[in-house]
């Protein structure tokens, strides 16, 4: 790209501008927002435009490149997961600067992704997961499929895998399954291993960026069902069965253990309420996600709830829906995870709803409630959204292709990672 500089003896010719400086990518979802500082001297006449490419080898800029009258000039089309340099080109009427000094590399990535698995739709039991993008509202997109039907599962993420709790609903199920998969990609699930009670469902999750909980459930054995307070622990980066954590503060004869929800911030995890039948229970307990061992009372809900959902930040969590005395509750409650003691009022949902989406389905600044039965109707499509760090009443998302409740959720960004 030539800059341009003649004329007569003795006087300067037309210009073109200096180089863009401060090139800085900022990675998305298969591109990267190039931001830049337009050059001082922009040359004889005004600048017209900028010209932003991209390398992998940073010798070749042929990876990618658009135009732009401003900062920052997206490219798109990259490959996530690679890395990529940007240099940037100023334009005038005159012709094209030289480049700007090479960008430090940078590889695009997925971002903010939930994911929303399996769930029980006006069609009986279901298969799929879909996604959303956490940071864009709009309706989910189809990423694959589970390995069979799940009704009342549940699921927890790192900042690369997502692994989900497969309840089959028999009546005497041989295991208690779960799979993963890779959040950058799209597909069917894959074997992880299975939790440490055989056969149950309703259970809460938690994690962060190396370890998963899955807390409290209903056990479902030979025909039975009976409350479990077993606390199960895996390794996310690697399969296998999962191992015993430690205990909750209900009995095993607690219908408390199952049903419920938790948040996490990166060290800690909070179980919230949760019941097998009325009355509902407002007990919060929480562990330390790093260590092992029985859990601590926390504190209190505002009202006892089963079939909630709970989504966080990493030092605030929030636990919104489910039922209250066996009716549909629409109230919002929220916490310190790093303090204990008793829930706070936070706002209000939209919609009476139980059985959205179990999982910590959040980036951080936005929490989502997707799907479950409602007032209204069953099986919504509607997803709600909370902004995590304020207080107030939800506000719309987006909508599922297909209503579905009791869907397990993962998110590559939430509370739990740093």
């Amino acid at each position: 790209m030539p800059r341009y500089n003649g004329g007569f003896i003795g006087t300067d010719g037309p210009d073109a501008p200096d180089p863009p400086t401060a090139v800085t990518p900022t990675a998305g979802d298969a591109q990267l927002s190039i931001a830049f500082t337009a050059p001082t001297d922009t040359g004889t006449s005004a600048i017209t435009g900028f010209v932003a490419q991209v390398s992998t080898d940073g010798t070749n800029y042929s990876g990618g490149s658009n135009t732009g009258s401003s900062s920052p000039i997206v490219v798109s089309s990259l490959t996530n997961g690679t890395s990529y340099t940007a240099k940037v080109w100023a334009i005038n009427a005159y012709g094209t600067s030289a480049p700007s000094d090479a960008s430090s590399a940078v590889a695009p990535t997925i971002g903010t992704r939930g994911l929303l698995a399996g769930g029980r739709s006006s069609s009986g039991l279901d298969v799929s997961i879909t996604y959303i993008t956490i940071a864009t509202s709009g309706s989910d997109t189809d990423f694959g499929d589970l390995s069979t039907t799940t009704g009342r599962g549940t699921g927890l993420g790192s900042s690369t895998r997502g692994v989900l709790f497969v309840n089959k609903e028999t009546s005497d199920p041989t295991g208690a399954p779960m799979e993963y998969v890779t959040f950058t990609t799209t597909g069917n699930t894959t074997d992880f291993g299975d939790l440490t009670v055989m056969g149950g469902r309703d259970t809460a999750a938690a994690s962060n960026e190396t370890r998963g909980l899955f807390m409290g459930q209903l056990g479902e054995v030979s025909g039975s069902s009976n409350a479990q307070e077993t606390i199960s622990y895996i390794t996310i980066a690697s399969a296998g069965n999962a191992q015993d954590f430690g205990d909750t503060t209900r009995g095993s004869s607690d219908g408390a253990n199952g049903r419920n929800a938790a948040c996490a911030s990166t060290t800690r995890a909070v179980l919230c309420g949760g019941g097998a039948s009325t009355p509902e229970s407002n007990i919060m307990d929480y562990v330390t996600i790093g260590s092992t061992g029985n859990a601590t009372d926390f504190g209190d809900l505002n009202v006892g709830t089963n079939n909630n959902t709970a989504v966080s930040s990493n030092t605030r969590g929030v636990i919104a829906a489910g039922l209250v005395s066996g009716n549909y509750n629409n109230t919002i409650d929220y916490i310190t995870i790093a303090s204990t003691g008793n829930a706070s009022d936070f706002g209000d949902m939209t919609l009476k709803q139980f059985k959205c989406a179990n999982g910590n389905l959040s980036n951080k600044t936005i929490g989502m409630m997707a799907g479950g039965n409602s007032d209204t109707a069953d099986y919504i499509q509607q997803i709600s959204y909370v902004t995590i760090a304020s207080t107030g009443n939800t506000s719309d998302f987006g909508d599922l292709g297909t209503g579905r409740d009791g869907m397990a959720a993962a998110s590559n960004s939430h509370g739990g990672l740093s």
